[in-house]
């Protein structure tokens, strides 16, 4: 299903008129036929498009956790469709009402509020899940809290990601402007200060070269780092809502970062399924909602196979008991005994993957400074080994780079 905007003429009394209408279809040839249908004639049909400011504001947090609470509050006194109806009609805003132009189609066609919403390609895999399973048990209005929690709760996430790549990158940065400043000074001192003597000027030559070559390789590599974390950002920020694609496999192989992935994926899929568990929603919807919630494939495959021998009469317990969870989650939910226990099961795992993210967080920053401390230190530390080695002290160095830079 698409949204498709059409130019139509109609034969009136006064003459042909050019009308734009749009439709939510799964293909042109839909749109043909429902203008026919129409006593119209198709102009030209296009898909529906959405500006950047748009696609931007549509994907923010605030409006949709806005568009949630507007669809509880209307719900105490009509159905969850008939509030988003009444959302989307009373929007004044041209641009919001663009936004909410594919739910608008959706509901006019007679679909469901979750496929309304889902027209609207705002919200992620989790928070769809929840407001999914939700509808299935009769309880959406219950599930709107625990969805719009999820989405802060992955915000939170989000800025933590963006706060790693933003040191990685402050630290690649920083290290391409080191050397590349520093190479031309320190080689450059090196070349206008060579030995007189014949034997040590081969000598010389050779050092140089050498420490020239060492400097090349720090650079080169820190630059290659440097795109592909560019690389790695853009193509996570175009893929969004996909669940799998070549990037992201490259990134879950790095240890740590892959590490820290798949625990934030554990820790949004369980506490979505606790959350479910919560509003009552059935425990086959519940694992069926938190594979399609999480983009990570390890985790997805989690909850199928979970499903899966559940419906071969396994217990939940043992169901839920496999890889990739770790010894310590595993023991709590083999323990279970009652269905009641099993949200405050998945709470308690979620908050430890959650730590264990947090601790990796920590890590990869630390690291990142230890890389920006040894690149530098390998940098200047080789200057200073060709000063060893050429008998020259480091005090002319330093005392012909003030004078160079004076």
């Amino acid at each position: 299903m698409q949204q498709w905007v059409a130019e139509i003429a109609y034969e009136t009394t006064s003459g042909p008129k050019k009308v734009t209408e749009t439709f939510y279809l799964p293909t042109v040839e839909d749109v043909r036929a429902a203008v026919t249908k129409k006593g119209g004639y198709a102009l030209s049909i296009r898909p529906h498009s959405r500006s950047p400011l748009e696609r931007l504001l549509a994907r923010s947090t605030w409006w949709q956790v806005q568009l949630l609470r507007g669809i509880q509050f209307r719900s105490t006194s009509t159905s969850p469709g008939v509030a988003l109806w009444k959302i989307i009609q009373a929007e004044t805003n041209p641009r919001m009402q663009n936004i909410l132009a594919p739910a608008r189609e959706a509901l006019a066609r007679g679909l469901g509020v979750i496929d309304a919403l889902k027209a609207l390609n705002s919200f992620d895999h989790g928070t769809l899940a929840i407001l999914a399973g939700s509808e299935r048990a009769n309880r959406l209005v219950e599930g709107i809290p625990h969805a719009i929690h999820s989405i802060t709760q992955k915000k939170k996430n989000a800025r933590a990601i963006m706060g790693t790549l933003g040191w990685l990158g402050f630290d690649v940065i920083s290290i391409v402007s080191s050397l590349w400043a520093g190479k031309d000074m320190v080689l450059g001192w090196f070349r206008d200060n060579p030995p007189t003597e014949p034997d040590q000027l081969a000598k010389f030559e050779t050092v140089v070269s050498r420490l020239e070559l060492t400097w090349d390789v720090l650079i080169y590599s820190s630059v290659g780092l440097g795109i592909f974390m560019c690389w790695t950002i853009f193509s996570f920020f175009m893929n969004r809502g996909k669940r799998d694609w070549p990037t992201a496999r490259i990134v879950r192989k790095i240890p740590l970062i892959g590490a820290y992935l798949q625990d934030l994926a554990f820790a949004d899929s369980m506490s979505a399924a606790a959350r479910m568990l919560r509003g009552n929603v059935p425990i086959n919807d519940t694992l069926t909602q938190s594979g399609e919630a999480s983009s990570s494939p390890d985790v997805t495959a989690y909850w199928v196979e979970s499903q899966k021998d559940l419906g071969r009469g396994v217990s939940l317990g043992s169901a839920l008991d496999r890889p990739p969870l770790r010894r310590n989650e595993r023991l709590e939910l083999a323990a279970l005994s009652d269905l009641g226990q099993v949200a405050t099961v998945m709470e308690s795992i979620a908050e430890m993957r959650a730590a264990a993210a947090k601790g990796k967080h920590t890590m990869i920053v630390w690291l990142a400074f230890a890389g920006t401390g040894v690149f530098l230190a390998i940098a200047f530390g080789s200057a200073i080994y060709a000063l060893t080695v050429m008998n020259m002290s480091m005090d002319s160095m330093m005392g012909g780079l003030m004078q160079g830079a004076i």
